[in-house]
């Protein structure tokens, strides 16, 4: 259209411009009339040819056609539901709305021409990308429409059944006809079918309820009414009922009946007989009725037992039944829509049947009291149920609630400025006597690293004149024999040694304090240990004392650091030695059912009462004039510690000192 109406243009503007339609044109082009008609023309072209163009070219993509009004609940639910969701996920299809504007079922010849109508008219344009069919009756009409209709356009349904019956070509006497039910879900019939949701009414289900409360039943009442639901359901129970042949089927139909003759049939209904009720919405009269029509059925029968398989009579007139869960879906509908633009490549259908479930009216079952003990294995809902304490004064106790959750609050706040203002005086005071007590720390820090750099200057020192004194000597080869010479030379050896045990020791307390020493613990023979121990001490002190092991085990197996386990009884036996002469040092061990203790005992000068608490601090020594630094037996207390046994002095020896430690059996 766009290419036409610059042809036009490029028309005019030659023929304004040629020099021979100039001499024929310009009487014309200079008359009023021309030019009035040549602008008019102009502007038809300019303005209403892109108008036509974008009415051609906008394209109605979904299409929903429902069977009711769409001002009616729940279609005008359904709709709404569906075009919010569809705007908020994004999408972008313009959406039409058509109305079969379906009212009983009289008329059901016009729906087939109605919906095939419909289909032409979108067929004819673009094809809509989607079609939405919502109510029974558009399902139904669609169904009966030929393939040719329904191809090519991917189709959803919803607020339909999944039994159904198609409609007949001609006119029927509808009193009379009874129509075969079909089932919608098969795969002839929802061959173009994408997604949509179907509700699936259970006559076996509630037929199989009514034996299993009434075992006496012997003839059942189905009610329906003149709609499409009706008679839809009727053929679907008709078909069902042929299960239970030991059933009498009592039709209560609304296209034969009125209301009031219904009234007069129930109130005729045989003994043994329960009522099931479908839909009343119309009757033969196409009258159309709401709740009070069946408030009259009800009158009609009060002692009957009434069963609803669609929800009707329910909440006060049915004791209960398996019924569809009814809701809006238009949210789920859009969803599904997204879907299909989102993977247009899938063509699997996608359509949910609704669940069902059992709901029983809580006033009807305690007037009766019927016992529902029988549906121990089944879940079911109640209605009418008396509402909850809480339920009823919800939003007082809501209130109460707040009001003493603030004040809860308030007191908490409060508690917790005070505590925080008590223990921050708290603090402070403690801090004032953390860092008094840290100064009093550092202060004896301070006067221990002096005593330490002290006795450290002077043991290294005593070694070191020895070692290089003697060493001077060793270098005037004229003033000494080899007698004397090999006198230096044990001299500096033994003072080599005592200078190369301080600093081992040293770096044993280093290494136990800052906790860099891994035990390795592995079975060992402690009786062998402790002999070897012996021999090897005997023979590197070569002492005038006699070592002895007392024990009345020849063999015992344990866990042990073996090279910590040496080191401490190494030390605790040179102490002993050192502080004896010509006796005896033993060394012995017992062993109970978590540790074993070892104690070493002589019969030396022995441990002053007073002393024997500060034997195992560093640089305690009993002699000042004996070698050492004093770092022994406080190395063996932090080796003990280490693998989890203890270290003491025992008190009730007098013949010399007994030294005692344990270790842990693992």
């Amino acid at each position: 259209m766009y290419s036409f109406f610059l042809l036009w243009i490029v028309i005019l503007c030659y023929i304004c411009t040629s020099a021979r339609m100039k001499i024929l044109i310009y009487p014309m082009i200079v008359s009023n009339s021309f030019r009035l008609n040549l602008l008019l023309l102009s502007l038809f072209l300019f303005l209403v040819m892109p108008i036509r163009l974008f009415a051609v070219s906008k394209n109605h993509s979904i299409l929903i056609i429902s069977s009711y009004n769409p001002d009616a609940h729940p279609t005008s639910a359904n709709i709404s539901e569906f075009m919010d969701e569809y705007h908020k996920l994004n999408g972008k299809d313009n959406i039409i709305i058509e109305n079969m504007n379906c009212k009983s079922f009289s008329d059901f010849l016009s729906w087939k021409a109605k919906m095939k109508q419909l289909l032409l008219k979108y067929h004819s344009n673009k094809k809509p990308k989607v079609l939405i069919l919502l109510g029974q009756e558009a399902w139904t009409s669609y169904l009966s429409q030929s393939d040719s209709l329904k191809r090519g356009i991917p189709t959803l349904c919803c607020m339909v059944s999944r039994n159904a019956i198609l409609l007949p070509d001609k006119r029927v006497d509808l009193k009379k006809w009874m129509p075969k039910s079909i089932d919608s879900y098969t795969d002839s019939l929802r061959s173009h079918l994408r997604a949509g949701f179907m509700y699936q009414y259970d006559v076996v289900g509630n037929i199989n309820l009514i034996k299993k409360m009434y075992p006496k039943t012997r003839n059942i009442a189905f009610v329906s009414d003149n709609t499409y639901g009706g008679v839809s359901l009727q053929a679907y129970v008709r078909q069902e009922m042929k299960k239970f042949p030991d059933l009498n089927l009592i039709l209560l139909d609304g296209r034969s009946n009125t209301l009031y003759t219904i009234v007069e049939k129930l109130r005729n209904l045989p003994p043994n007989t329960s009522i099931l009720l479908g839909s009343w919405k119309v009757d033969m009269n196409e009258g159309y009725f709401v709740r009070n029509a069946v408030y009259v059925m009800k009158d009609a029968t009060p002692t009957t037992p009434v069963f609803s398989l669609s929800q009707v009579g329910f909440g006060y007139w049915a004791i209960g039944g398996v019924m569809p869960n009814y809701h809006i879906f238009g949210r789920e509908l859009a969803r599904q829509v997204i879907k299909m633009h989102k993977y247009p490549s899938l063509k699997t259908p996608y359509v949910q049947l609704v669940r069902n479930k059992l709901i029983f009216d809580y006033n009807i079952i305690k007037d009766r009291n019927i016992d529902l003990s029988i549906f121990a294995d089944r879940f079911y809902e109640f209605i009418n149920e008396p509402v909850s304490f809480y339920t009823e004064y919800k939003y007082l106790l809501l209130g109460i609630g707040v009001c003493f959750t603030v004040l809860l609050v308030g007191l908490f706040v409060s508690l917790f400025f005070y505590f925080r203002t008590k223990r921050l005086k708290d603090t402070l005071l403690e801090s004032e006597a953390e860092l008094r007590l840290a100064k009093d720390r550092a202060e004896e820090s301070n006067k221990l690293k002096t005593a330490f750099l002290a006795n450290m200057s002077h043991e290294i020192r005593t070694p070191l004149n020895a070692i290089v004194g003697f060493s001077e000597v060793l270098l005037d080869l004229d003033s000494s024999s080899g007698e004397d010479r090999e006198n230096y030379v044990d001299i500096i050896k033994t003072n080599s040694d005592l200078l190369l045990r301080l600093i081992n020791d040293i770096i044993d307390v280093s290494k136990l304090e800052t906790d860099k020493v891994l035990f390795e613990y592995v079975n060992s023979d402690i009786v062998i240990m402790c002999r070897q121990i012996l021999i090897s001490l005997d023979f590197i002190k070569k002492s005038n004392n006699k070592f002895i092991f007392s024990s009345d085990l020849d063999s015992f197996e344990m866990k042990v650091d073996l090279n910590r386990m040496q080191q401490v009884l190494f030390n605790i036996l040179s102490n002993a030695n050192k502080y004896t002469e010509f006796g005896r040092v033993t060394i012995s061990f017992v062993v109970y059912e978590k540790y074993v203790e070892f104690s070493v005992a002589d019969t030396g000068c022995g441990i002053p009462e007073d002393k024997q608490d500060l034997v195992f601090e560093r640089f305690s020594k009993l002699n000042e004039y004996t070698q050492g630094v004093g770092l022994g037996l406080s190395i063996c207390q932090l080796i003990v510690d280490k693998w989890g046994g203890e270290i003491w002095v025992d008190k009730e020896y007098h013949d010399g000192t007994r030294i005692v430690f344990t270790h842990p059996i693992i």
